[in-house]
């Protein structure tokens, strides 16, 4: 399997003000493009079966040890910036049906989750994300990664094992050309473009079999 870089749905200015058009297409083009070009090196050098990037990632302790760190990085950077050109877009939505209900139950409604989503984000020290995501029990769940390692890496990268339905780039790189040092004003410049269509999409996916709520406390962020 060669990876592939994804078009995007919008044009790159389509977020203005919240992201600029050059940071799009530097981010999109050259960043996101060049973990590919890495990640195609990788797999191609170790013969790993053909298998979608979400996959590798959550099975990366079968992979050959030598090619483990090259996976983690750029692995972890094809499926996290895949993730989160999907749920960016210019027309402005609100969670509804299920998604909804399930953050109101789970975590606290939508300003509690906002809040505690930007905190996360704050806090993430040096490069990472923010995530929110389901667990393995179906219940949404907030955590954050340094680098470009996902949830899904779970123990191999000291994460959860969540599945993420929306995340945020927090490396300078995504924001320092209109933001510089200010990652609080791109955090919230962010929730004005979340695609909650496609988060609502990936949760119902992801939750399917699952159980959202049992046993978890109510009006309370919760960690995955």
């Amino acid at each position: 399997m060669t990876y592939e870089l994804p078009t995007l749905n919008y044009r790159y200015d389509a977020l203005k003000p919240h992201i600029d058009r050059l940071t799009m297409e530097i981010h999109h083009t050259r960043h996101h493009q060049t973990y590919i070009n890495n990640l195609n090196e990788a797999v191609a050098a170790a013969d790993i079966p053909d298998m979608p990037v979400e996959r590798l990632i959550a099975d990366i302790d079968a992979l050959p040890e030598s090619s483990r760190t090259a996976v983690r990085h750029n692995g972890g950077g094809h499926t996290n910036h895949s993730l989160f050109w999907q749920v960016l877009t210019p027309d402005s939505t609100a969670p509804e049906g299920e998604l909804a209900a399930a953050i109101d139950r789970e975590l606290g409604g939508l300003q509690a989750f906002r809040e505690a989503f930007s905190t996360t984000a704050k806090g993430r020290f040096g490069s990472g994300w923010a995530w929110l995501g389901v667990d393995k029990q179906g219940r949404l769940c907030l955590e954050s990664s340094a680098n470009q390692d996902n949830p899904l890496m779970g123990d191999f990268a000291a994460l959860s094992g969540a599945t993420p339905i929306l995340g945020l780039d927090v490396w300078e790189h995504a924001y320092y050309l209109a933001y510089q040092n200010r990652r609080p004003d791109y955090i919230e410049a962010f929730f004005e473009i979340i695609d909650w269509r496609e988060v609502a999409r990936r949760y119902h996916q992801a939750s399917a079999g699952g159980h959202p709520g049992d046993s978890l406390a109510l009006g309370r962020a919760q960690d995955c």
